[in-house]
């Protein structure tokens, strides 16, 4: 079941399009990770779901209902926890979460169980009497993230909340993430940190240029992977990138490399995907045979690895965003 529901949003700054036509669903229980370029939309998008933004085009829908600007459905169950720090330096840990839960209408003894929650959740309960400007960065990013629970949140956003943290604090909040989700908190998770998305995520969305490139569980998506083979060879160089290029299932062959006074190198672009197993093994024969055919000595042959990263790169480049 779908939470929440992203239609065709836009959204344009000055004559530059920031989000354009973007659609996706986030549902129920999950967390979804969402990952993109610098520029690629990501927080604009983020800040149209907390009603911070208001989109040109398009529209929210929230357990089915479409969110408008009087809508408070969202907006009461909605959690954020944003990529730059939303706490006082000057208050405690304590005293920071007492003015949020303030903020959002809680009192008194609820408003004191949460305080507790919250500080047993992100780790500070021995910490809470200290001043925030006393804290470590993970310490402070612990903090911010425990704010944005408060008011036991149905969704909760986070935005790159791990920046600039220590491994150890890292490891917690993930830890954390995993819990909430675990507890039916929906999670949107946003982060330049593959290894992150790949680890707590249950579905991921890769959005660039304001638009949604590709979304789906990561088995999904890294089964459309094209796979690269790694030819490690003996003999003579010159022939052999030809012949293979000729193979059915060979999408390009790079020039070979020397490592050595008659030991080369290529890499092999393949049409075949990861989730291609027999069309694999059955390309890999080929290859050998056209290989040792051409008088070279097949000395390894190794695939390269399927992950969140290489699908990033294949889908959104290399080049630099700035």
């Amino acid at each position: 079941m779908n939470l929440l529901e992203v239609d065709r949003i836009r959204k344009s700054f000055n004559g530059h399009v920031a989000v354009n036509d973007l659609s996706f669903e986030i549902r129920t229980g999950e967390v979804l990770g969402l990952l993109g370029p610098n520029g690629a939309g990501k927080t604009t998008t983020m800040s149209i779901i907390a009603g911070l933004l208001t989109p040109d085009d398009g529209h929210l829908r929230y357990r089915g209902e479409a969110v408008t600007r009087n809508s408070t459905a969202l907006k009461t169950e909605l959690g954020v926890v944003p990529q730059d720090l939303a706490i006082y330096p000057d208050l405690t840990a304590h005293e920071n979460l007492t003015f949020f839960g303030r903020l959002y209408g809680l009192r008194g003894q609820q408003l004191d169980q949460r305080i507790r929650f919250a500080l047993d959740r992100s780790g500070l309960t021995a910490n809470a009497a200290r001043f925030a400007k006393t804290f470590s960065g993970g310490m402070k990013r612990r903090l911010n993230f425990a704010c944005g629970l408060l008011h036991e949140p149905n969704l909760l956003m986070l935005d790159e909340p791990t920046v600039g943290v220590d491994p150890q604090s890292r490891a917690y909040l993930l830890d954390c993430v995993r819990q909430l989700r675990d507890d039916g908190v929906t999670v949107l998770y946003a982060s330049h940190y593959m290894e992150e998305v790949e680890v707590i995520s249950d579905r991921v969305a890769i959005i660039d240029h304001g638009q949604l490139v590709t979304s789906g569980t990561q088995e999904e998506l890294l089964g459309k992977l094209p796979i690269d083979i790694r030819l490690r060879f003996a003999g003579n160089a010159s022939p052999l990138a030809a012949s293979l290029s000729a193979i059915e299932g060979v999408a390009g062959v790079e020039p070979p490399t020397q490592n050595s006074t008659a030991d080369f190198t290529t890499v092999i672009r393949t049409r075949v995907t990861a989730s291609d197993n027999a069309d694999l093994c059955g390309l890999l024969g080929q290859i050998v045979n056209v290989a040792t055919a051409q008088g070279c000595s097949v000395l390894s042959v190794t695939t390269n690895d399927s992950n969140l990263e290489r699908l990033f790169l294949e889908l959104t480049g290399r080049r630099l965003r700035d």
